[in-house]
């Protein structure tokens, strides 16, 4: 992925080059005029590298110059940091107040005239290096090219209707469901009220048959007496509007079904429609689809615009009542815009089917009997496929004709991006849909290859990450960055690269398909490498380190580079167990931007760590021993993300901790009684504030000032609790509370009651409750989500709740004792996602169609009443 992250490692740094702050600071300094060089030759550089994407296999020297522009980036990036270091510098030094502060700041190495020095002869450096390669990139003969990479793709061939059934397998169901939604009458008709055309989505990840699937059912003969007319087009990435057009004309003058009487127009032969301008085009179009009940294929949609779109759909608006469209895509969103009625999402081939499928590709037909223990091994390949007929194809394509064992577990044991793939493979036809990401949404997606296959996903594993590593913008500059995140978790589960997508509300959950992990792995290749028992050496050029196995930490194994910005421990109980090692770390790695550190077993950290000036998130979650953290870790000016979670020896949280002035999350285990709040109060960016078994807490704060800044509050399992006064929180967003057995529901809050901007509220194992506290009427105009889980004695919601008119999703669970809903819960307009779960009567109340209530929510978008669940 070397030229994916140099382009968008130049993006970065061309963005912060021309931000006004940036321009600002630099002449502040005196190197305004370097920058701008830089910015100048950056830009001829960034437009060379979409060439060197083109050319880097028939070059290999291109390659390396693709690793050095690379490095020049991030090592700019890093001196542009010391700008905004030394600016956090001064906040400190000024809010301190301290005179002996600011003696130490002058003789130190970041006192003005010292900064000011170092700052140029490092500027030096880039510019120099930079020409360097600006020169070398033209000396390779490459081109500028002035567009996004996004749009520079390599297309899919187009395709045709015809297929051979009896070669499809597995696909017997599916077909039948849809030409069962042909044969219905369309139901809604079209956001403007038309009855005349139903648009049938098929949906799913490349290589799953949603093309196979769409050419099984319009060869079908059910089909051929269904409708008058068939047409196919093959639209692809581009959405032109003129060549669709000529590609349903096309097929409609190819049909077998095509009517000689539709009109008595003549139009020229098919070999000629090129040449007619648009006007005529229309006209031919209608004249061949007018008056007639047709079905009309668009296979592979990419394009997401909705004018297009509805562009299209008014010119073929003019065939008769039943006319229906069937639409391939890999994005949900496209699916949603085109549908409608709801998306037919494909699901992955049986194990059997996909077996079935392997040996037909593997060996010619009776020859697998010749060798079971192939056969045998073909079981183990095709787990690995995990349903995707196309990757089942790939590999048992490999294999064919080979009957060599060891080739077989070569294939069995190595990783699929590892294994060659010629260009209708799995991996290429994967890499479609990567190619058509826009650029910020590549490079993030790389990094999901630094967690295991088939990991889960909580709200802010990766998306943290993603801030942290400075690939999250936002679109103007009060946006909050993990917003921002969370709508690129959105846009990677609308093209369907994510799996069991959990939406909570603030809280989500979700896994990658094995596929999808494996083309991550296959894009990021050197830049993220996975550090596990069998890994031998770590290539010169990893930036990101993600550590699977205990066994994996030698010292030698680690490579010299400064170049590290990631060091990870991803899986449960696997951590670092040498404080050694974590010493040569901080010495060795002083541009680290994540240090995660969970399940280790350190019983202090270095007082050194203060020497990570860059670092964004550190993660001490689950490291039982820790008793104090240094007062150095508050010199760390830049850290966005501190974990404590878990660390149930900490006795006391560190003097100072208001210093870290770009602290965003903070998430809290202590043995304090109390907390400073003035400390607090000092943060202006912490937005989650999150605590977990502060056992003897029994007030947060021991002030009475507000923290305005809060927007997310967890308090989970503080026994000793006892208060909580939600006005200290006036911007606070989502509120979490559970097991906190001393913790009075009234909060502090019932009298009087006030409005809160409250959006989602989740409360837990709270027994002795009967009902909802009264101050959610403060929050009736704002809530979206309401989770009310492991209340034992809860009897009945209160009066007021269908004053939630805002209310989404509603989540109840474990509360064996309340068996009603409101009489007149249909006002909860808004409501589009209802759980019910462990709720014997009040399950058996609403179950689908036979349930007394079913008729006052069955129009609710998505239902799931125990272990059933339900759209629509």
């Amino acid at each position: 992925m070397a030229e994916a992250i140099a382009f968008d490692a130049a993006e970065l740094l061309l963005r912060k080059l021309t931000s006004y702050a940036y321009q600002e600071v630099s002449r502040a300094y005196g190197v305004y005029k370097d920058l701008r060089v830089i910015k100048d030759t950056l830009t001829i550089v960034r437009c060379l590298l979409l060439d060197a994407e083109e050319k880097k296999n028939q070059q290999h020297a291109l390659r390396e110059w693709l690793r050095q522009t690379q490095n020049i980036c991030s090592d700019a990036e890093d001196v542009l940091e010391g700008f905004d270091l030394q600016d956090k510098r001064k906040q400190v030094i000024k809010d301190s107040r301290s005179t002996s502060m600011k003696v130490r700041h002058f003789f130190s190495s970041s006192n003005p005239l010292a900064f000011r020095i170092k700052m140029a002869r490092q500027i030096k450096d880039i510019r120099n290096r930079l020409d360097k390669v600006a020169y070398d990139g033209t000396r390779f003969g490459l081109a500028t090219i002035n567009v996004e990479p996004g749009l520079v793709v390599h297309r899919r061939e187009m395709t045709y209707p015809d297929v051979d059934a009896s070669s499809v397998i597995g696909r017997e169901s599916d077909r039948e469901e849809i030409i069962k939604l042909l044969m219905q009458p369309h139901p809604h008709g079209d956001d403007d009220g038309d009855k005349s055309m139903c648009v049938i989505p098929i949906v799913g990840i490349g290589g799953l048959g949603k093309t196979t699937l769409a050419k099984l059912v319009f060869n079908d003969k059910r089909v051929d007496q269904l409708f008058q007319l068939k047409m196919w087009a093959c639209v692809s990435n581009d959405f032109d509007i003129r060549q669709i057009i000529i590609k349903i004309v096309n097929s409609a003058s190819t049909s077998k079904f095509a009517s000689t009487s539709a009109s008595s127009v003549t139009f020229p032969h098919q070999e000629n429609i090129n040449n007619l301008d648009i006007v005529q085009l229309v006209s031919c179009l209608r004249s061949k689809i007018s008056g007639q009940k047709f079905l009309l294929v668009l296979d592979d949609i990419w394009n997401d615009d909705r004018a297009k779109w509805t562009e299209l759909k008014d010119l073929i608006k003019v065939g008769t009542v039943g006319s229906k469209m069937m639409v391939t895509t890999r994005s949900k969103s496209i699916s949603s815009m085109m549908g409608t009625v709801p998306s037919y999402v494909l699901h992955g081939l049986s194990v059997e089917n996909c077996l079935f499928l392997f040996v037909k590709s593997a060996f010619k037909e009776g020859e697998e009997e010749k060798f079971p223990n192939l056969v045998a091994i073909g079981k183990e390949i095709v787990k690995k496929c995990h349903g995707v007929p196309l990757a089942v194809k790939t590999l048992g394509s490999s294999l064919f004709s080979k009957f060599d064992l060891n080739k077989w577990k070569f294939v069995r044991d190595s990783e699929i991006w590892n294994l060659e793939q010629k260009k209708d493979d799995i991996l290429p036809a994967l890499k479609l849909s990567y190619d058509q990401m826009p650029s910020y949404l590549r490079h993030c997606f790389a990094y999901f290859s630094l967690y295991p296959k088939d990991f889960t996903f909580l709200a802010g594993d990766i998306t943290s990450l993603w801030v942290a590593l400075g690939l999250v913008q936002p679109r103007n500059g009060n946006e909050n960055l993990e917003n921002v995140a969370r709508e690129y978790i959105d846009e990677l589960h609308s093209r369907s690269f994510l799996l069991d997508f959990d939406d909570i509300g603030h809280f989500f959950n979700f896994k990658v398909h094995d596929l999808v992990h494996d083309l991550a792995l296959y894009v990021a290749k050197e830049e993220c490498v996975l550090v596990q028992s069998n890994t031998r050496n770590i290539p010169e050029q990893a930036r990101h380190l993600s550590i699977f196995e205990n066994d994996s930490l030698g010292h030698a194994l680690f490579l010299k580079s400064k170049q590290v910005r990631t060091i990870l421990f991803p899986i449960d109980r696997v951590g670092l167990d040498r404080d050694s090692l974590l010493d040569t770390w901080v010495s060795r790695y002083k541009y680290l931007r994540i240090l995660d550190l969970s399940d280790s077993s350190m019983v202090t950290l270095p007082i050194s760590i203060a020497k990570l000036e860059h670092l964004r998130v550190l993660n001490l979650t689950n490291n039982c021993k820790i008793k104090r953290l240094p007062h150095s870790i508050c010199k760390l000016l830049n850290l966005q993300v501190l974990l404590l979670t878990g660390c149930m020896e900490l006795e006391t949280l560190p003097n100072g901790l208001g210093k870290l002035i770009s602290l965003r999350q903070l998430f809290i285990t202590t043995k304090q009684f109390v907390l400073p709040q003035n400390e607090f109060a000092s943060f202006k960016h912490l937005h989650t504030l999150d605590f977990y078994r502060c056992d003897n807490l029994k007030f947060l704060f021991n002030g009475t000032r507000q923290l305005t800044f809060v927007e997310t509050l967890s308090v989970q399992s503080c026994g000793s609790l006892e208060s909580l006064s939600l006005y200290s929180f006036p911007k606070l967003q989502t509120l979490y509370l559970a097991d906190c057995k001393m913790l009075t529901m009234s909060l502090n809050n019932e009298s009087p009651i006030q409005r809160m901007p409250m959006r989602h509220l989740y409360l837990e194992e709270f027994p002795g409750l009967l009902t909802l506290p009264r101050w959610i009427v403060g929050i009736a105009d704002t809530l979206e989500t309401l989770v009310i889980t492991k209340f034992p004695n809860l009897k009945m919601l209160p009066k007021c709740f269908t004053a939630l008119t805002h209310l989404k999703r509603l989540d109840i669970r474990h509360c064996p004792q309340l068996s009603t809903l409101p009489n007149d819960i249909q006002r909860l307009t808004a409501l589009e996602d209802l759980r019910i779960y462990r709720c014997r009567e009040l399950c058996q109340k609403c179950r689908p169609q036979f349930g007394e209530y079913w008729p006052m929510i069955a129009h609710i978008k998505r239902i799931s009443i125990g272990k059933q669940k339900l759209s629509h």
